[in-house]
């Protein structure tokens, strides 16, 4: 891989040095660097382009930053089979799995083919309204319809490969990929799930009833959320970014994308030990 793409949160302190250290290194490699945002003011010497070449342009996009610069990194290339790598400035992600101090590393395993992959399944989302279709997304960790106008609960109707399976009284709920199971997921009580498992998981925020329960189901079957009755606009949000208001009556339709994500790792990566680190996992104390 010798194209690589450039996404950075440049707010991080140690953002500009990162980016000469990248390009210090990408210059004895012979790799060709691309920006296509904010990026560029650190790296000079990148090529810019526009984003709707990106996918086209670069062999690999490398995201610096924490899981939230991957997740707009995976949304720059809108659903493309383009291979993402992240490298964490600051603490260790559970996605932006390389520490900045092996960035030198990561451009090496680039250029000379010594990554390893993890292919994560993505989620085609859209909005039907009496109107029609408003709204198509993908997302990587997680849709979530939540809080609006006020703290009134909604009801929602859920429907599962066209069978219905709930009716809810709650302030929301959350469908997560098993990549977003350990963020929005888990903290509403959802299971960790490997990532590279073939499952979605529902579950429903703050419901009003004891026998709801998270629910894993394949990710083949698709889904289907309704705003049954409701006295408040609901948000909508992919992957962490706000994108409509619902009202009663409109329904998300979600269905597993055609094209996973490659995300590639170095060798010596291990989910188990990011997540042992991330959620200090201690075992049992003698």
């Amino acid at each position: 891989m010798k194209r690589i793409g450039i996404v950075a949160n440049c707010g991080k302190s140690q953002a500009a040095k990162v980016m000469e250290r990248l390009q210090n290194r990408a210059d004895k490699l012979g790799l060709e660097l691309f920006t296509c945002d904010d990026t560029a003011t650190l790296l000079p010497k990148a090529k810019e382009i526009d984003i709707a070449d990106l996918s086209a342009s670069v062999d690999v996009l490398m995201a610096l930053g924490g899981d939230g610069t991957l997740l707009n990194a995976v949304r720059l290339l809108g659903g493309s089979v383009i291979p993402v790598i992240g490298v964490n400035l600051g603490s260790l992600g559970f996605m932006t799995s390389v520490p900045e101090d092996n960035l030198e590393k990561a451009l090496d395993a680039l250029r000379y083919d010594k990554t390893e992959s993890s292919h994560r399944t993505m989620i085609d989302c859209s909005l039907q309204r009496s109107s029609g279709t408003d709204g198509e997304w993908i997302a990587l960790n997680d849709i979530v319809i939540g809080w609006g106008q006020s703290s009134r609960i909604v009801t929602l109707e859920i429907s599962v490969h066209g069978e219905h399976v709930l009716s809810s009284l709650c302030d929301g709920l959350i469908l997560s990929t098993p990549t977003g199971s350990t963020g929005h997921s888990m903290a509403a009580g959802g299971p960790i799930v490997h990532p590279e498992s073939s499952d979605f998981v529902i579950s429903t925020i703050c419901p009003h009833t004891l026998s709801n329960r998270p629910l894993v189901i394949p990710n083949k079957f698709p889904l289907d959320i309704e705003i049954k009755s409701s006295s408040k606009a609901t948000l909508l949000a992919v992957d962490g970014v706000d994108r409509r208001e619902l009202n009663e009556g409109d329904r998300v339709h979600v269905e597993r994308s055609q094209n996973d994500l490659e995300l590639l790792h170095l060798p010596e990566y291990s989910y188990f030990d990011i997540l042992k680190h991330k959620l200090h996992w201690r075992g049992s104390v003698v």
